[in-house]
Order: C-alpha cells, then structure tokens, then sequence
C-alpha cells in the first residue's frame, strides 16, 4: 500500500524565528505559527491474513469532520475543523482552522466497497477487506538477516 503525503523538511531556521517573533506571539503565545500549519497526522498501516487496516492518530475532531473518498485506487482522507473563540472584553476574536490531506494508493486485492471506517478516542481507523483470492494466496515467510 503506498501513501502520498506531504514532507516535513524542518524547522524555519532560528533567524526568521527571530525576525518573525513579535507576530508570533500574536498566535498561540508564542508559538511558531508557520510549525502549525505543517501538521499532517500520523498513519500506521498494518496487514492481517483478511484485510488492511489503516489507522490515524487525529485527537479533538469530531466523526462528521472527515471525508473518506475513494477515487479510482486513490483513498484520501481529508479533514477539516474550524472554530472562532471571541473575547468581548478585550476585543479580540480568533479563528481556529486546521485541515489535512492524506492519499494512499489501494492494492488490488481490497474490497472497495466493504471498507469501514470508525472514529474513537482520538483515532480514526479504516478497515480495508480483502477479497477472497488475496486471503488464500496470502503466505508469509521470514528472511533472515545476514
């Protein structure tokens, strides 16, 4: 199973921190505001005899969040939230966005049409069935390292 997604290359180099610093103390206080925006979950991918199952690591989001598509052998996952907090006393009002996207290329041998998804406790799992082909032929076999 392959998966797309974006890369984190590392951390702004100290110096825009530094240049960027008075307007990122207006986000967060003090955190880098550019980090925030770079946020993509974490995914683990795991294989049984019978199906895949993909799991997302996404704490405080809601079921209805997320959109689950199927196009073609692409699965994407996207979500996104949105909240506004308002402080009538110091007249300020934030806005909360966060979203992501993540791609991975379905094999062959999965049922597209018998995939679950459940969302509990912080985490958003996909179970991916195989067909019947796919759980006979499956074989395992270990390989020593030298």
């Amino acid at each position: 199973m392959l998966t797309k997604s974006p890369e984190r290359t590392g951390k702004l180099p100290m110096l825009f921190d530094d240049f960027f610093k008075p307007w990122n103390e207006w986000f967060d206080n003090g955190s880098t505001f550019f980090n925030r925006m770079l946020i993509v979950p974490a995914v683990n991918v795991s294989e049984t005899k019978d199906n895949f199952m993909v799991t997302l690591a996404v704490p405080g989001m809601k079921k209805e969040d997320f959109d689950i598509q199927i196009d073609g052998n692409m699965l994407t996952i996207s979500c996104e939230k949105e909240e506004s907090k308002e402080e009538i006393a110091f007249n300020r009002k934030e806005y909360n966005y966060s979203s992501f996207s993540r791609s991975f290329t379905l094999p062959e041998e999965v049922i597209k049409e018998k995939i679950d998804a459940h969302y509990e406790n912080g985490e958003l799992k996909l179970m991916l069935p195989k067909t019947e082909k796919a759980k006979l032929t499956h074989t395992g076999k270990h390989i020593p390292v030298k």
